[in-house]
């Protein structure tokens, strides 16, 4: 849908004044994709929707930069760089010549050095696994322009550490945190690259060019989809780590395969299953590969489960393996065999940053908690996406319980289009700030803005001598109440019909909305407008037509 989803909590008076408050409702209590999707209307185009993606809370930069720099992959191409100063003879392609590759491998600890390493080593010696991983960093340091090109005295090829390399060094924080972004882009791509299943023509052959480009076209086409369906799983990643509890952030692959596959709210049928197997299976090695980075934590597919899938029958055995994997009855033992990844801080920060750079909105908790109660009361009501609770609970920390119970509820004040929003998240702010503010609270009992939810608040922190509303600030507050709530719930029909339906009415509808119609609000008419087209009892909803008429002529 257009706009904002939000899904915000339940309003702790939304039973009315002098009732015990009801559980607070926040994002994290709705699926993933409801917010991640941010699904709109049936009629609306999906391409059209925007997609709002849940704030994190990320690590301070510097702790960030410290891990990014102890990554082991980075940190060798770091050391690499540095032991090619002042130059190292390359070939045409920037590659190290034989006697130094078996140098740099021996440098970095893949082989045993020689002579102590005092002497210049021969070609050779080694296992070759070690050549090539040293190979491998230096073409990383070389991606990352850690070593840079050029040519000696006599004009022979040779590269050298760049000027980059010693802010690295240094500690600088910006400097390690965009070399580790840069790194994880270069991971991450060429995790995505699959060989192709056909050999390239033979170019001293008979050049047949439309079965070359037919190949190119599937190979791209692979490298397309591995790289988008890499790109969403760590979307999905995000999402799940944005809303998890502290210690609760892993995720089984096969949940992470069915999030992929499965439409929202549908089971998985036997088509679906065979491809959540498949997800797993490509998505396994793209994410053994990103782990290295330090992007996340990975524990690999038991390769037992393909020797025993063997001994079944194809079909059966994605099936099976793919039940096994998504089911919630598997114990963390047999989870595990399927797949557990989870996502680093420094992978939060690296995804969230990718975001960023295509467009999406990314932001993070806090973002509205750094000013005054009305800079977070308005930030809030009116963000697209945020976590209420979240910023409310980082406004409310450190501060004397007392004085920001009335800066809360000045800021709660007002006749403005998203007053009644402010006034529901300023009680679930004061709620945050415990039972000591009640002195403020009753300070506003007799206020015909805030005195019924003054009283709520006070009731659920087990006041005693709470006086009874009079009947027009019931009414009021009732009215206000729906009004903040439907503001929140942004036009979700099927959350507007659960509240509507879950409203006490009394036994006399025509005699409530006949009290009801009457209160001057902005929001009388819009309310009962709602409660008119959603409330399941036909009775109730006439009469609440009925009302609104008459609220609507009054104006």
């Amino acid at each position: 849908m257009p706009g904002r989803r939000r899904k915000n909590p339940d309003h702790p008076s939304a039973t009315g004044p002098g009732t015990q408050p009801a559980e607070s409702l926040l994002p994290a209590d709705f699926e993933l994709a409801d917010l991640y999707g941010a699904h709109g209307s049936d009629d609306e185009d999906a391409d059209d929707q925007p997609v709002l993606v849940p704030p994190v809370r990320l690590l301070p930069e510097d702790e960030l930069a410290a891990q990014a720099a102890a990554v082991p992959l980075l940190a060798r191409a770091i050391r690499l760089a540095r032991w090619a100063a002042p130059t190292r003879p390359v070939d045409e392609l920037g590659d190290l010549l034989p006697a130094d590759q078996v140098a740099a491998a021996r440098h970095l600890g893949l082989a045993p050095a020689e002579d102590g390493g005092t002497s210049r080593p021969k070609a050779g010696g080694i296992p070759e696994d070690s050549v090539l991983e040293a190979l491998r960093i230096w073409s990383l340091a070389s991606d990352l322009e850690l070593v840079v090109p050029a040519h000696d005295a006599e004009g022979n090829r040779v590269a050298g550490p760049s000027q980059e390399l010693a802010p690295v060094e240094a500690g600088d924080v910006e400097a390690v945190l965009e070399l580790w972004l840069s790194a994880a882009e270069v991971i991450s791509e060429l995790a995505a690259e699959i060989e192709p299943l056909d050999a390239e023509p033979d170019a001293g052959e008979q050049a047949d060019e439309d079965r070359a480009e037919e190949l190119l076209s599937q190979y791209e086409e692979v490298q397309a989809e591995a790289a988008e369906l890499l790109d969403e799983a760590l979307q999905v990643l995000y999402e799940a780590t944005a809303f998890a509890q502290p210690g609760q952030e892993t995720v089984p692959l096969g949940v992470l395969a069915a999030l992929l596959v499965v439409p929202d709210g549908e089971e998985p049928d036997e088509e679906m299953l065979g491809d959540i197997t498949d997800v797993m299976v490509a998505l396994d090695p793209m994410l053994s590969d990103l782990e290295e980075i330090g992007l996340l934590e990975y524990q690999p597919i038991d390769p037992e489960l393909f020797e025993e899938a063997e001994e079944e029958i194809e079909g059966e055995a994605a099936a099976a393996e793919a039940r096994a994997a998504v089911s919630p009855e598997a114990d963390d033992a047999e989870a595990a065999r399927f797949g557990l990844v989870k996502l680093t801080p420094l992978g939060q920060y690296g995804i969230r940053q990718w975001l960023l750079d295509k467009g999406y909105d990314a932001p993070l908790i806090g973002e509205y908690a750094t000013g005054d109660a009305a800079a977070l009361l308005q930030g809030i009501a009116e963000a697209v996406n945020v976590l209420p609770e979240q910023e409310i609970q980082v406004w409310v920390a450190g501060r004397e319980p007392v004085g920001a119970a009335r800066e809360l509820l000045e800021a709660a004040r007002g006749n403005d289009p998203v007053a009644p929003l402010r006034r529901m998240l300023a009680q679930l702010a004061i709620g945050e700030l415990g039972e000591a503010v009640e002195p403020a609270v009753r300070e506003v009992l007799d206020d015909r803005e805030l005195g019924g939810a003054a009283r709520a608040l006070l009731l659920s922190q087990g006041a005693a001598n709470v006086p009874e509303p009079d009947r027009p600030m019931v009414l009021w507050t009732t009215v206000d109440t729906y009004a903040g709530q439907l503001l929140d719930l942004a036009g979700d029909a099927e959350l507007e019909r659960e509240l509507i339906a879950r409203m006490p009415v009394a036994d006399d509808p025509a005699g409530f909305f006949g009290e009801l119609w009457r209160v001057e609000h902005p929001y009388t008419a819009q309310v009962l407008e709602t409660i008119g087209e959603l409330h399941p009892d036909k009775r109730v909803a006439k009469e609440a037509r009925k009302a609104a008429f008459k609220a609507r002529s009054r104006n």
